[in-house]
């Protein structure tokens, strides 16, 4: 039986099982400042895990019962992607000692500041970025907490001084439904994590529940423009304060005038309350960034926090690792990287890319992720990439699912080319398909590699081919 806690009185060691992961590193890095013994293990060996290791924190490959003798913990803290049954994690139960979710854990430490949350199927990562960003610009210091590495900060954690924690919270496995914000930001509500929500309705019921969190006196901020979110709005008045934002000036705060620069970035007007206040030069693109800028902007004039500060840090905002992110150029091919593994996030980034580069041809190296996302969305996935000039799949990045019978790439690939037009093609590795990009892209084509897996190597790897230089942002 768990030996349950509710908060992290009394502890001094802690075990991460997982720790390879955004969310588990950040976490790790957050309690190590905070003091405590911190040690981990994960199945791989990831960049995250580099970053623990440059902290001191002790990191072993594999899971085991043998860490519990080896790191002796108060707490053991697991990810949702490891199993309940793990051995590791039962062992722990069995020796009576504390056993908890990260979000759980996370929770705790915001809980007990002045926490903005930042939640939604997408576009956590990049808001809370903008929102985390402007706070230091504004000299706030705050903690961070982010499921992404924040280009700007070089970090997608840290502990701050100062009393704000900005933390990107996780709607995948029902754990965001555990935070007290004092500011929550709702982004959208789209049906994913097929494995966890059976249906839409699930999730809209999920983010309901959420709009009562907030603490007694707390903001809600809401994109008005999202079906989903607009379904939930509509169901009933929302239990506390709610500011809205999308296109025009009929939202708390809207966009509108909006330019799309070709090569990257946007300008656009804002209004606050129906009053155009001033312009605003985005660095980064596509209107989904529009969107995720206006949040930004309701948090930090809720903060008091100056518009010029604002403005000078859209201007200069270089985003979140894997969102949109350039990695550099080949023979006059530029490679773009990409988290999503969404057909709306897929779709947001295509239209991006087509805004930036209207003339030029796109190839799209795709990964899918999870047997269960593919199965519920492929038809969708199939419709979203057709608009890329030319498609190459990888086989399904199952993380930590099970195959599925009959389900794999080929379902998009077939759907792709249904009607004789031969522009998706399946390759079976990261090697196989930089191969054939270097057989078919050509001087003034764009590469995205998309997807939430390893698919960002086939980029690198047709990089190095050439000895070009890769970017580290």
């Amino acid at each position: 039986m768990d030996n349950y806690i509710t908060s992290l009185k009394g502890i001094r060691r802690i075990h991460l099982m997982g720790i390879g992961g955004a969310g588990m590193s950040g976490l790790a890095l957050l309690l190590a400042e905070l003091g405590y013994e911190v040690s981990g293990c994960d199945m791989t060996h990831t960049s995250y895990v580099d970053k623990v290791l440059k902290e001191e924190i002790a990191v072993v490959l594999g899971h085991g019962k043998a860490h519990m003798d080896k790191f002796l913990p108060e707490l053991l803290v697991y990810s949702s992607a490891i199993p309940e049954g793990n051995s590791e994690i039962a062992e722990a139960r069995k020796r009576g000692i504390a056993v908890a979710k990260r979000g759980e854990v996370l929770s705790w430490i915001f809980d007990s500041r002045f926490g903005i949350g930042v939640t939604g199927t997408h576009g956590k990562t990049t808001t809370s970025s903008m929102i985390a960003l402007i706070l230091e610009q504004a000299g706030l210091n705050p903690t961070l907490a982010i499921g992404g590495e924040l280009c700007d900060i070089g970090v997608n954690a840290k502990l701050g001084t100062g009393p704000y924690m900005v933390a990107e919270l996780d709607e995948s496995d029902g754990s965001f439904e555990k935070f007290h914000p004092n500011i929550a930001v709702v982004t959208n509500a789209d049906w994913d994590h097929v494995n966890h929500y059976p249906t839409f309705d699930a999730v809209l019921e999920a983010f309901t529940r959420f709009t009562s969190n907030p603490k007694e006196d707390g903001l809600l901020v809401m994109c008005g423009e999202d079906a989903g979110l607009s379904r939930i709005m509509a169901s009933g008045p929302l239990p506390r304060e709610t500011i809205t934002y999308g296109w025009g000036m009929g939202w708390t705060w809207g966009a509108f005038n909006v330019k799309h620069r070709r090569g990257g970035g946007a300008t656009f007007s804002i209004s606050h309350n129906g009053v155009h206040i001033d312009n605003l030069d985005l660095s980064v693109s596509g209107d989904h960034n529009i969107l995720n800028a206006l949040a930004a902007c309701a948090v930090a004039h809720n903060l008091g926090i100056p518009f010029s500060t604002i403005k000078k840090t859209f201007r200069e905002f270089k985003g979140a690792k894997r969102r949109l992110q350039y990695l550099g150029h080949r023979n006059g091919v530029d490679v773009y990287d990409d988290y999503g593994h969404h057909p709306r996030e897929v779709a947001a980034t295509l239209n991006a890319l087509r805004k930036m580069f209207p003339e030029r041809r796109v190839t799209t190296v795709f990964q899918p992720h999870r047997y269960t996302r593919t199965l519920a969305l492929y038809k969708d996935f199939a419709s979203v990439l057709a608009s890329s000039d030319s498609v190459i799949l990888l086989p399904v990045f199952q993380a930590d699912e099970a195959p599925i019978d009959g389900v794999s790439s080929a379902l998009i690939h077939d759907l792709i080319n249904r009607n004789g037009v031969l522009k998706s093609m399946m390759c079976n590795s990261l090697e196989e398909a930089a191969l054939e990009l270097d057989m078919r892209c050509h001087p003034g084509d764009v590469i995205l590699t998309m997807g939430a897996g390893d698919v960002s190597g086939v980029g690198e790897l047709f990089m190095e081919k050439a000895g070009a230089e890769i970017v580290h942002a």
